[in-house]
């Protein structure tokens, strides 16, 4: 039989035999497995959630971050928004444990009442002792950190723990600034602040268009630079003599978009090289010196001394109230807007019927309150304005809260300000 079993063909490898089974017991998850799966599937649809929350922002809102959002988004998605309106979508998705920390809202809304209620030292301690579990997901108690360090005066607190986010968040330390109140903040100014927006090409008639801000008198200016997007040299020197002036004449200035006027400056000066003129330079220098940025104040000064041969200038150190930095307004045209005192508490009645007066000013535009100068409003105060805002939304007007602190936008989102007002916190 087995004759021309030769001829036959002979048939391929054997397929390697399969593994014994194992026994069930060993078969099954553990159950430290089964809760590892349920943590992802529960961190897979909060991210999910936070995508539709984002492209719900996107498609119907526009370009802020928005605290007053009547949807609650989830827990760990409610702080991945920012001032430009980007959802930190990219962030999320690449950190697989972020859904599935605790969620923020008992420690965020506890520091903000503590906060709220002058007990800034205990609201501190609980920030810092969530940074280690929920600081490892979420921003927000990080966010309200750096605003009760400014807000104190505390620069090396501050400088601190921005190390400490810059490292675990792979990005940018964020910059100090000082917003310390005076030490009478009710007597500083409440009302609306005249206001200037430069766009296009920073050219000579940008003296023109500051002339308004020189001529008025007692009140904050706010000067909205983000619209710029060259410079030349007699621009330069016309906005660097209308800070001055500004600054001689001891008024507050708010600067928005800063940081735009910034990156156009930079490239048009170079070591050595004096064909951009000095205006440039001093107009760099001057921003730096209203923004409190000392270290790159000092860094840019000598390289002005060497360009130019002449003595270093020298950092001043200016009031905290004098000079504030804040997100541009995203408009075409300068907003009329109602600036916020340092500090809101107590008896509000002068607040709020001022408030109305400005509201009655222009019954089609919205009522926009600056907070830029807001460091923190008491629980009643805050229960008192709320009721205010919300009778203005039933008349329909637009109500806009711009440039809260976190510390505050936490307080005002619990307090479900949403209801009646768009709440946009400042940006790190």
């Amino acid at each position: 039989m087995g004759i021309f079993s030769f001829l036959k063909k002979k048939p391929e490898a054997a397929a390697a035999p399969p593994e014994p089974a194992r026994p069930e017991a060993a078969a099954r998850p553990s159950e430290a497995e089964r809760e590892r799966q349920r943590e992802i599937a529960r961190a897979t649809a909060a991210k999910i959630d936070a995508i539709e929350l984002a492209m719900t922002t996107d498609f119907f809102d526009d370009a802020e971050a928005r605290w007053g959002n009547t949807r609650r988004a989830p827990a760990a998605a409610a702080a991945v928004f920012d001032e430009a309106g980007e959802s930190e979508l990219s962030s999320l998705l690449e950190q697989p444990d972020a859904a599935a920390a605790p969620a923020a809202a008992p420690v965020v809304e506890e520091s903000a009442i503590l906060y709220a209620n002058g007990q800034g030292p205990l609201a501190e301690q609980m920030l810092q002792a969530c940074l280690a579990e929920l600081g490892r997901t979420e921003r927000q108690p990080w966010w309200m950190l750096f605003d009760l360090y400014q807000a104190e005066g505390r620069e090396q607190d501050f400088d601190s723990i921005a190390i400490d986010y810059a490292s675990h968040f792979e990005t940018s330390p964020p910059a100090y600034s000082n917003r310390l109140p005076a030490d009478t903040p009710q007597q500083g100014f409440t009302g609306v602040a005249p206001a200037a927006r430069l766009t296009g090409t920073l050219g000579s008639d940008a003296a023109l268009r500051l002339q308004a801000l020189l001529a008025s008198s007692g009140s904050p200016v706010r000067i909205d630079l983000s619209g710029i997007t060259q410079a030349t040299i007699d621009g330069c020197a016309a906005l660097l003599a209308a800070l001055q002036g500004l600054r001689a004449a001891r008024r507050a200035i708010v600067l928005a978009g800063a940081d735009t006027l910034l990156a156009v400056l930079r490239p048009m000066l170079a070591i050595g090289e004096r064909s951009s003129g000095e205006a440039p330079w001093l107009l760099l220098l001057e921003l730096l010196q209203l923004l409190g940025r000392e270290k790159d104040f000092e860094e840019t000064a000598m390289d002005y001394c060497v360009t130019f041969e002449v003595s270093p200038p020298s950092f001043e150190v200016l009031p905290a109230s004098n000079t504030t930095n804040a997100a541009p307004a995203g408009q075409a045209k300068a907003e009329q807007r109602f600036m916020l005192p340092a500090v809101v508490d107590g008896d509000i009645g002068p607040l709020l019927a001022a408030i109305d007066s400005y509201a009655a000013m222009d019954p089609a535009a919205p009522v926009v309150l600056d907070c830029t100068k807001l460091v923190r409003i008491g629980f009643g105060a805050a229960t008192s304005l709320h009721a205010a805002l919300r009778r203005l939304a039933n008349e329909e007007r637009h109500v806009e809260l711009r440039e809260l602190n976190h510390l505050v936008a936490a307080l005002l989102r619990l307090l479900n300000y949403g209801d009646c007002a768009r709440l946009y916190a400042h940006k790190y």
